[in-house]
């Protein structure tokens, strides 16, 4: 059967599925929204972690190795880091508080995602050290009329961008009675967004030319995706809460600094997650994180490996909703370690390419769910003896990243469960 090569995506911004043509394709280029890093990553940003790493794996296939550029960020400056450094270290200067907070968490986060068994990206920005592009960024928007300054901050003014609102699909009445929109009295426009904000002494802030301060949310993805990937690149990816108002005015800042029709021409997102049919969330008693689910028995009395929750957030399409809970895990162990047991005949240190039915069910939008079933059709030739069929096993396994060594010693395979 011959591998066909026409990916096609869900693409936000247009509300259909279009086939995925590249920029360049001698230089494939995605951002993902990465961490705040001011306390561990919980489950739900494990999510487009790995979705987004089997579409990395995909475009690494078709395209080559050395042809994709994969942008994850880390946000290191934020008011949520300050008031976490505040509260963990009320004896340090704040600064030095910070350091600690974004160190520490970001050191774990790494080691979490390195655990589901994801590719490293080719760039992982700190926003920290990209103030500079920041503020050449704004100071492209305030020269071309597009923000603004008063009360000490910089603003994005949203009605000089007459379309404004594409990707979310609200228009500016809506943005206004939207309750996350702050409504102050020095704005022109109360969905106006803000790009830069001042620093008091205790607080983390940059030399600028509207004074000492720190960056805006938005305007730091757009500097970082910039900097990596170019005025205008291929994908923009995150989850589907990041839609508004952080991808739309990230696109607002990006398009009219750099006079662009788009920032990025395929915007995916990935569905909500809650846990046991709740809402996750800290009151409820059901906020888990990476590390909880890794490292320690806090859910399900019992660790999880990293493939097992790899595999788990990814028996649901990517674009639906997941409703995690133990049984998933338990029943993603069970599918995994079969699987793995097939191919556990598979000849060692062969270099083979995946089969060419799981990459076919992926470049229709990432569907898993179909892949599992060409997955569960060779691990039965396998079990079968066939030899092939344990080889091309083992190597679609590794395509998806799902290592055949952490589940295969034998107290793994006697296991029941």
């Amino acid at each position: 059967m011959g591998e066909p090569t026409i990916l096609r995506l869900y693409n936000t911004l247009t509300r259909t599925r279009e086939d995925f043509v590249p920029l360049d394709p001698y230089n494939v280029r995605m951002y993902v929204c990465g961490p705040t890093v001011y306390d561990y990553a919980h489950i739900g940003n494990a999510r487009p972690v790995i979705v987004f790493d089997v579409l990395f794996r995909l475009l690494r296939h078709l395209y080559g190795t050395g042809h994709v550029t994969y942008v994850r960020n880390i946000t290191d400056v934020d008011d949520k880091i300050n008031a976490r450094a505040a509260r963990d270290y009320p004896g340090l200067p704040l600064n030095e508080a910070i350091r600690k907070v974004t160190e520490k968490t970001a050191e774990q986060y790494f080691k979490d995602v390195k655990a589901l068994g994801t590719l490293e990206p080719t760039h992982q920005p700190r926003a920290t050290d990209n103030i500079e592009g920041m503020q050449s960024l704004i100071t492209q928007l305030i020269g071309s009329q597009h923000a603004y300054q008063a009360a000490g901050e910089v603003l994005f003014a949203v009605d000089s961008m007459p379309d404004y609102g594409q990707l979310s699909g609200r228009n500016l009445a809506d943005n206004v009675a939207g309750a996350r929109v702050a409504v102050d009295a020095h704005k022109r426009n109360p969905a106006d967004f803000v790009l830069w904000k001042q620093s008091s002494p205790e607080e983390p802030g940059w030399e600028s030319p509207w004074g000492r301060g720190r960056p805006g949310w938005h305007i730091e993805c757009s500097a970082m995706s910039e900097r990596y990937l170019g005025a205008v690149f291929d994908i923009h990816a995150g989850g589907l809460d990041l839609i508004f108002p952080h991808h739309e005015n990230e696109i607002a800042q990006s398009r009219c600094a750099h006079g662009t029709k788009v920032m990025a021409n395929y915007w995916l997102h990935n569905g909500f997650l809650q846990v046991e049919g709740q809402k996750m969330s800290k009151s409820l008693g059901n906020f888990i994180t990476m590390h909880d689910l890794l490292e320690t028995e806090k859910f399900g009395g019992r660790k999880w490996p990293g493939e097992v929750l790899r595999l788990a957030m990814l028996m649901t399409h990517y674009r639906e909703p997941i409703d995690f809970s133990v049984k998933r895990l338990e029943e993603a162990e069970q599918k995994l370690r079969d699987w793995q047991r097939a191919a556990s005949a598979a000849t060692k240190d062969a270099v083979s390419p995946p089969d060419p039915g799981v990459v076919e069910e992926l470049l229709d939008d990432l569907n898993f769910h179909r892949t599992t079933v060409v997955l569960d059709g060779i691990s039965r030739d396998a079990r079968k003896g066939d030899q092939s069929a344990a080889d091309v096993l083992g190597a679609s396994l590794e395509f998806l990243g799902f290592g055949l060594d952490s589940l295969l010693q034998p107290a793994s395979l006697s296991a029941d469960a």
